[in-house]
């Protein structure tokens, strides 16, 4: 964990509410693991006071890459960078996605924004054979930069199938079963629960779980997660954000 003061070298809008932020990071590019954040400080003044915390969403030689929507105050200051700006930027931190082990299919799960890990973790799973079930509200709201062999959900029915992404996933798991899958989620709270049922006793499965942070490394104690054996929290900040489906609580 290091900080580093960055420039920025692109904002590109993905769809209404959704940027990708390109910096460039040459230290932080070469020691990023997928699934990992960084805690970035959007203004050079006092408010917002505290950084905010994004997942990496891919690396290409000096460059760092960081996809968000617009949240609130501190999204939207992000989201009015120019080339040549420069960021001040902590990371990496947390424990990511882990990639190695005996599994031929791995399956991505995202809703909305939490996509956002998926194109880094893509590129770290060289060799795999990969899904990447996609969910969002509408097609408006879609994210597909980055991903591969995309089957997409959305509440709406807007595009691709009408309902939700798990729901997909399990209408199409029955595919799956001669097949040794690892599965892959991030997304909002409601649909990594549901994820975490679907899985129990019978998917190997790693939920990256979002929460708000303040200081990224642990000191604040401000992002806890229960243990499933009942023998009290992890921090995610710390401890994950990325944990297997079976050993948190997801309230």
């Amino acid at each position: 964990m290091f900080t580093v003061l960055s420039t920025v070298e692109s904002l590109e809008r993905l769809n209404k509410n959704t940027f990708l932020l390109k910096v460039k990071a040459p230290q932080l590019a070469t020691a990023i693991k997928p699934g990992q954040f960084c805690n970035i400080k959007v203004s050079d003044a006092d408010y917002p006071l505290l950084r905010r915390p994004f997942s990496v969403c891919y690396t290409d030689g000096d460059t760092v890459y960081f996809m968000f929507d617009i949240q609130g105050e501190g999204t939207r200051i992000l989201a009015e960078k120019k080339t040549g700006d420069q960021l001040d930027i902590l990371g990496p931190l947390g424990n990511g996605f882990n990639t190695e082990g005996d599994f031929e299919v791995a399956v991505l799960i995202g809703g909305g924004i939490g996509v956002a890990p998926f194109p880094l973790l893509i590129k770290h799973l060289e060799g795999k054979e990969i899904l990447t079930f996609v969910g969002a509200r509408n097609s408006e709201q879609l994210i597909k930069w980055g991903m591969r062999n995309i089957l997409v959900a959305t509440d709406d029915g807007s595009e691709g199938f009408n309902g939700n992404v798990i729901a997909y996933f399990q209408s199409e798991a029955n595919k799956l079963e001669n097949k040794k899958i690892r599965i892959f989620g991030c997304g909002p709270n409601p649909m990594l629960k549901a994820l975490q049922k679907v899985a129990e006793k019978k998917y190997d499965c790693q939920l990256s779980i979002e929460s708000a942070m303040a200081c990224g490394f642990g000191i604040c104690q401000g992002c806890p997660v229960k243990k499933s054996d009942g023998m009290g929290y992890y921090l995610v900040c710390k401890d994950g954000p990325v944990f297997n489906s079976d050993q948190i609580v997801i309230e």
